[in-house]
């Protein structure tokens, strides 16, 4: 089968939808509004679905890796956000290093993982 995809865009859970769409406003992702329970977030052509809609075992469950070009400027831009004062839940771990390269990690309101890395060449 030959595929000629255009993006993937997983669909993610929230909590608490109004925090959570202040939230990724304010991690910098753009929100296009799909209705009254869902908006689509981008960023440089790539993005998710946030809908009104929490089960905890899928949100606990859930985890998403965003690959950026330098995980070093990442983690400093999100430390400067201070999500973690603004936002109830929020966690933030710094940068490991893995033999494949390098990644930091974030909670978002809801409790989703999200991971932050950089593959090495």
């Amino acid at each position: 089968m030959e595929h000629k995809a255009r993006s993937i865009r997983p669909f993610i859970g929230a909590k608490d939808f109004e925090l959570s769409r202040s939230f990724y406003r304010d991690l910098g992702f753009q929100e296009s509004i799909l209705g009254h329970n869902m908006s689509l977030f981008t960023t440089e052509g790539i993005g998710f679905y946030l809908q009104d809609a929490y089960v905890r075992d899928w949100i606990d469950n859930s985890m998403i890796f965003l690959e950026v070009e330098d995980v070093g400027r990442y983690w400093k831009e999100l430390l400067a956000l201070d999500l973690t004062a603004k936002y109830k839940g929020v966690k933030l771990t710094p940068i490991r290093e893995y033999d494949w390269g390098r990644e930091c990690f974030m909670h978002d309101p809801s409790g989703i993982l999200w991971h932050f890395g950089e593959f090495f060449d």
